[in-house]
């Protein structure tokens, strides 16, 4: 192998190493089975919550694991390996899209994957997957900070209303 093709699979695998250590979750599945339009359809909904799914080659994908200090998610790259770099805001979206998926999609099949830079098995993603998003969680801390104010506000206007009611003497 050429010095060239030596240098351009070194440089593949930094960028591999990069995307793994700045990604807030990595999902690895198996994507054999699927239809081009599933594949598609899939790309689409990771692309919406801000997450990119790469095919990568296991060989790459190992070394650069390594040279990012998650070695453990090697067993892993064993066979078609598609790879879901979460990046935005919601750090569980890349799980929660591909587990909806993986129930309708018998083929796909999640393998492992990281969660905040902590290799993640099958259950955990699977665990993470079944959490609220971060603005469903948002609505639910609002709703219940709101609880208290509004049964003290009801509070109040009850007894300003029996107040009221009272004759004067």
């Amino acid at each position: 192998m050429s010095k060239e093709a030596i240098a351009a699979k070194a440089a593949i695998v930094d960028d591999v190493a990069k995307k793994l250590t700045d990604a807030n979750s990595v999902v690895v599945v198996d994507y054999r089975g699927l239809t081009v339009e599933e594949v598609t359809d899939l790309r689409k909904q990771l692309r919406d919550a801000d997450v990119a799914m790469e095919v990568i080659k296991n060989k790459i994908l190992t070394r650069a694991a390594e040279k990012a200090g998650v070695a453990d998610l090697n067993d892993s790259f064993v066979g078609p390996t598609a790879v879901a770099f979460g990046n935005g805001e919601d750090s569980i979206a890349a799980a929660r899209i591909l587990a909806k998926f993986a129930k309708d999609h018998d083929v796909l099949e999640i393998k492992g994957g990281m969660m905040e830079g902590k290799v993640a098995s099958v259950e955990e993603i699977n665990t993470y997957a079944t959490l609220p998003s971060r603005e469903d969680l948002l609505s639910m801390l609002a709703s219940e900070l709101q609880s208290p104010i509004r049964s003290f506000a009801f509070a109040v206007k009850q007894v300003a209303d029996n107040k009221d009611d009272e004759p004067a003497a």
